[in-house]
């Protein structure tokens, strides 16, 4: 079999490597781009909605219905006894319940559903069910979890070398800790789902969901009926951002139960509000460390805890707070590391996961130690950094895995000299020493993040490609559309497989009856599965038509090439069309499946050490800010990035995925800010309580560039994932916040700062250095420390 190329890439059409437009771009723009509650409802459909929980925990001791049930419109009231199947519909282990007729573990659990004629008397009534509970103490603080070593799932924990004894020998020794606040994921599509039986005897269902396969089992489980009965459909969402893997899976399942029960069929919308209510977040972290180095800042031993504010279920959590502990050395090598992981259970709705998948609540920790080692030094922290970044010989990770790309390095040096690094730093103190009010801070921090889903079987995917005989291509594969530009890039790589143009391939929605068991659009693996399964299947069919040319015209097949769409051949060239007519009339097949699970990748848990990442993706991140000190206020002024997405598949959607990616976690550092009441009812459940950031809160000047490296690893076309790793790169806005604060006392003293670094949080701050510069004032000899 004839070997295609996987590099780049020469001119070839297909447009890998060039910047396209979002395939639903137009339509977005138009507003004829269809989600789910815009699609027609089928003649009959009903509506469905939860009744919640009133407290937050305890056991229901009565239910009256009859308000509810004499409401105009209401068809049926659904309890848990109505389920024939599985009620338990955790996605890994066991926990999540999609109606509780006893237990209540978090404020407005389901407990019931109700179906009615339309979505405002369904709603109407579920809040006119009168529900009786007996009230327990609730665990929502995630020290008292730990206290009481409240698990949903047994810690982990990972081990190279001697911490304790490198920490106890070292020149120097620190210790901290940090709050990591959580983050709604605000998806401008809330959960829905509508589902309807088919003529068949089965099920169809239409969900907003990054995981079609998940909904499909678990609605059939719930169900108790064959996979096979259950047909999920998505074309898109409007936005997901790891909201959507787990977490829209009960309102279809809930959806399914009632059309069971009815056979027509019925919708689930939530209300935005109830949506914040009823869905995990990002989870919110408590961390701490020690720390020893030496005079130069280099990290010789660390001991860091991480632990996960779970909610009261497993979800995903277990591989969450995996990747946090992963990635708690960020891009710096530690010698010697203990890094320990809890998963703290508490009486909120379950977290789950969130772009980064847990990755930047574990990657802060190693921001902040290399912040207060150089505050504690009295050094740059980006020479501390840069000293500390992993290089070859200090390259094994804590879970030893051995870094094989060292491209940090350069990528600092490059953004260093071109963002000015040196000269602003130097600008900057010389403006704070003669700005009382507004202080500004500037902060170059990188990341280094592992892709791969550290779920092993998570990592396959599958692909179908048709060609029809007229030369146009059908291509459908199992990853979901969710505003990245996934079904963008992948018919990018199919075009470019047959060397025809864009247009020719035809996107059609994700759907279970085409692809089967497919993972979940997440880990930032949507690229890298589905766009190489598709090329799979793409040059399975090439194969067989450069064979096809090789016998029907007697040439050699190595002769055979496919560009700007047309088949040359020694001494003869025949265009894409005409060649798939003519096989098709030669009875050649057209259509294929394709297939790909990644290589190499494999985590031995009870040894804590494998190599659970295919390959690393890259980024630096330059911020500068200025911070009020009278007020706490922050604004982000500039921004200057460069990332590395190995040979850009589409650079302008990279580019795109960068500036989101970094003002989302933006927010997360500064305005996002989670609240819940002391009797644990979420109080931050819309707009006017969470503050995301708005086009206002974009930096004024913001530069994106792409870093020139391929990927040494068999990616696709030798690209990179890029829907994560920019996230992590907000770090830099969160450091560039302490250092502002830090030059009231001359940077002798850098203040601890929890996030979000809200306007409050960044005033205290302001306040306790001001304290401190007092205190040592009054001193003799002022010392430089920090907290």
């Amino acid at each position: 079999m004839r070997h295609f190329e996987m590099d780049k890439l020469k001119a070839r059409g297909g447009s890998v490597g060039q910047s396209k437009f979002h395939d639903s771009a137009v339509k977005q723009v138009c507003g004829s781009a269809k989600y789910v509650d815009d699609n027609p409802e089928p003649a009959g459909c009903l509506h469905a909605y939860p009744v919640l929980a009133p407290i937050t925990r305890g056991v229901v001791k009565s239910i009256d219905t009859r308000k509810a049930e004499a409401l105009a419109g209401v068809v049926r009231i659904f309890t848990a006894s109505d389920v024939p199947g599985k009620l338990d519909i955790g996605p890994v282990f066991p926990g999540d319940i999609l109606l509780t007729d006893n237990e209540i573990q978090y404020h407005n659990q389901p407990v019931l559903l109700v179906v009615a004629k339309s979505y405002d008397v369904a709603r109407r009534a579920a809040r006119m069910v009168e529900i009786e509970c007996r009230s327990s103490e609730a665990v929502l603080d995630i020290k008292t979890a730990v206290e009481q070593q409240n698990w949903v799932r047994p810690p982990h924990s990972l081990q190279r070398g001697d911490a304790e004894a490198a920490i106890a020998n070292a020149a120097h020794t620190l210790s901290g800790e940090l709050h990591v606040g959580g983050q709604e994921h605000f998806y401008l599509e809330g959960q829905v789902a509508m589902t309807a039986p088919n003529e068949d005897g089965g099920m169809s269902v239409y969900c907003s969901t990054q995981h079609p396969t998940e909904v499909q089992h678990l609605v059939a489980k719930v169900l108790k009926q064959p996979f096979h009965f259950v047909t999920v459909e998505t074309r898109r969402m409007g936005g997901a951002f790891g909201g959507k893997e787990t977490q829209a899976a009960p309102w279809a399942c809930l959806a399914a139960l009632a059309t069971y029960h009815l056979g027509c069929a019925v919708k689930l919308r939530l209300a935005r509000a109830d949506d914040f209510r009823l869905t995990g977040k990002r989870h919110p972290f408590y961390n701490h460390y020690r720390v020893g180095f030496n005079d130069d800042g280099l990290v010789e031993g660390v001991h860091i805890e991480v632990n996960g504010f779970c909610g009261y279920s497993p979800d995903l959590s277990d591989a969450i707070v995996d990747r946090a502990m992963f990635h708690a050395d960020n891009a710096y090598y530690y010698p010697a590391a203990k890094i320990i992981g809890n998963r703290c259970k508490t009486n909120t709705m379950s977290h789950t996961a969130f772009r980064g998948f847990g990755g930047p609540q574990g990657m802060i920790v190693a921001e902040l130690i290399m912040d207060d080692i150089a505050a504690a030094l009295g050094k740059d922290p980006l020479d501390v950094r840069k000293a500390n970044l992993y290089q070859p010989g200090r390259d094994v990770t804590p879970y030893h895995q051995t870094v094989e790309q060292h491209v940090m390095g350069d990528m600092i040096a490059q953004l260093e000299r071109d963002a000015d690094y040196r000269q602003r730093r130097a600008a900057i103190k010389q403006h704070n020493s003669n700005s009382p009010f507004i202080k500004k801070g500037l902060s170059m921090t990188p990341v280094k993040f592992g892709i791969s889903f550290t779920v092993q079987h998570l990592n396959q995917a599958g692909a179908l490609v048709h060609v029809y005989s007229d030369g146009s291509i059908h291509l459908n594969h199992g990853g979901t559309e969710m505003g990245q530009g996934l079904n963008t890039k992948v018919a990018q790589i199919v075009a470019h497989a047959f060397g025809v143009d864009f247009e020719t391939v035809g996107i059609t929605a994700t759907r279970t009856d085409k692809v089967p068991n497919t993972s979940p659009t997440a880990a930032s693996s949507g690229t890298d599965l589905n766009g190489m399964a598709a090329l799979n299947a793409a040059n399975t069919i090439k194969q067989r038509l450069v064979d096809f040319i090789a016998e029907y015209f007697g040439v050699e097949a190595e002769s055979v090439e496919f560009n700007n769409n047309q088949v040359t051949y020694d001494n003869g060239q025949i265009s894409f069309a005409e060649l798939a007519n003519l096989a098709y009339m030669k009875r050649i097949s057209l259509s294929s499946t394709g297939y790909y699970a990644t290589p190499k990748i494999h985590y031995d848990r009870e040894k804590a050490e494998g190599r659970p990442f295919f390959y690393y993706a890259h980024g630096v991140a330059l911020s500068e800010v200025e911070v009020d000190v009278l007020t706490g206020e922050n604004t982000v002024t500039r921004v200057d990035i460069l990332h590395d997405v190995g040979s850009s598949i589409n650079p302008a959607l990279d580019v795109g995925q960068i500036e989101g990616a970094f003002i989302q976690g933006m927010g997360w550092l500064t305005t996002e800010d989670l609240q819940w009441n002391d009797d644990g009812k979420l109080a931050s459940f819309g707009p006017a309580t969470y503050k995301i950031p708005a086009i206002g809160d974009t930096p004024a000047e913001f530069n994106v560039s792409l870093y020139d490296s391929a990927n040494p690893e068999t990616s696709v076309f030798r690209s990179k994932a890029v829907g994560e790793p920019p996230f992590m790169l907000c770090f830099s806005v969160w450091s560039a916040i302490r250092d502002a604060v830090s030059s009231i006392t001359d940077y002798r003293y850098l203040p601890s700062i929890d996030t979000p670094a809200t306007p409050e949080r960044v005033l205290n701050a302001v306040n306790v250095s001001k304290a401190w510069l007092a205190k040592q004032t009054s001193n003799a000899e002022p010392e430089s420390t920090h907290v």
